[in-house]
């Protein structure tokens, strides 16, 4: 479990005292903690020892009435490999399955890009009514992995059905959820995403309009496969982080290039997303150029064929996986692209659909192997997008 990134919710239940024992127990397999309390909690386990065994700040308002300072929900979940809400008294669960967001936790897994479990405690006669067991339902048809609550001596005197599970079983649980992932342990794969930015002087630039969305949704998945990642990224405003990745950052496609050609050798996959400038200037200018005339004339060169490069450069066992952004016949001209450029796989998407292309945060994907096999997908999100890509590349790993 080393590396990965656990986020702990923590909600008002008498079992919430367990949790210091559950976040040593993922602190001493490595993992690195982070917790969200509702204010409730507080009553029952102290902020302090939770972020004392956490090694953390801990998450309770949206924002410090002190200081001001804002806690970014979303930052949470982008950040957490696995979101775990331990106790889930039925209060939150309840909120969960209506989409409530009237604190930090809750609007924290709304933000979740990644897996949820919850361990439920109540009093077993809460645990066992209709409301309860219906929301649980909902819950997991959401996708949202429950460990069941285990039979024992309550809070309330009773015995029955409804204690949280023992901080060593929701450890063992987690440490299974992430044993069954990870079909890319071992891999080390080389991502390009992001723009180009071509020098015409010191203020203007050649570009264009990528974001690098689909490229960093992709080392997110491959991160979450278990695999080691570079990622040479052009000028973007996305953040990333992950012990299991290495970005690193340039301009314009001669900076690319020499990045590519230091890894690509060490690299198991490539995945080449970048949209890099065809051409650049044939020379800049040492000073911004002025407005004199009423034309100004640029002669451009060409820029390397970086995807060309690790085409003609792939070795035995090595897998090269090319974009093709195509304004028609995208089927032929991804299909001509991948035979010239020696790729094993190539994704095609055409800018004149709606929801497809630069900035946006959806995409409408189709995938090409070498063996012609066509596989077209449905317009999705770009997250949602990167992982249909990543399952490709593993099934065809295989």
């Amino acid at each position: 479990m080393r590396g990965k990134r656990i986020l702990i919710g923590i909600t008002g239940g008498i079992a919430a005292y367990k949790v210091a024992f559950l976040i040593r127990l993922l602190k001493k397999s490595g993992a690195e903690v982070k917790c969200i309390m509702t204010p409730a909690s507080c009553d029952f386990i102290s902020p302090l020892v939770v972020s004392t065994l956490s090694g953390n700040p801990v998450g309770i308002e949206f924002w410090n009435k002190q200081t001001g300072e804002w806690s970014n929900h979303v930052d949470y979940g982008l950040w957490a490999d696995l979101m775990v809400i331990a106790p889930l008294t039925a209060n939150t669960l309840s909120k969960m399955v209506n989409g409530g967001c009237d604190n930090l936790l809750l609007a924290s897994f709304l933000s979740m890009k990644g897996p949820v479990m919850v361990a439920p405690a109540m009093d077993l006669d809460m645990y066992a009514h209709p409301t309860t067991r219906r929301n649980l339902d909902q819950l997991i048809k959401d996708g949202v992995q429950i460990i069941p609550a285990e039979s024992g001596e309550l809070a309330s005197g009773l015995e029955g059905e409804g204690r949280m599970a023992e901080p060593e079983t929701i450890h063992a649980k987690i440490e299974e959820h992430f044993k069954n992932k990870g079909k890319l342990i071992s891999k080390k794969v080389l991502i390009t995403a992001g723009p180009t930015y071509e020098a015409i002087d010191p203020v203007r630039f050649i570009g264009n309009h990528s974001s690098g969305k689909m490229g960093y949704a992709i080392a997110q998945a491959l991160l979450n496969e278990g695999a080691e990642v570079v990622l040479i990224s052009g000028p973007t405003n996305l953040q990333l982080e992950h012990p299991s990745l290495k970005i690193i950052k340039v301009t314009s496609a001669d900076d690319m290039f020499i990045e590519v050609k230091k890894h690509w050798s060490d690299s198991n996959v490539g995945v080449f997303s970048a949209a890099v400038a065809d051409y650049r200037p044939k020379e800049k200018a040492d000073q911004k150029i002025k407005k004199k005339d009423d034309e100004l004339k640029l002669e451009l060169v060409k820029n390397p064929d970086i995807l060309e490069w690790a085409g003609s450069n792939k070795s035995s066992g090595q897998f090269l996986v090319g974009f093709a952004l195509e304004t028609e016949n995208m089927i032929e001209n991804g299909r001509a692209k991948l035979l010239k450029k020696n790729l094993d796989l190539i994704v095609m998407n055409n800018s004149t659909e709606e929801g497809a292309g630069f900035s946006v945060d959806t995409n409408k994907i189709s995938i090409l192997d070498a063996n012609n096999n066509l596989t077209v997908f449905e317009l999705k999100s770009k997250s949602e997008s990167a992982k249909d890509i990543v399952n490709v590349v593993v099934e065809n790993l295989k």
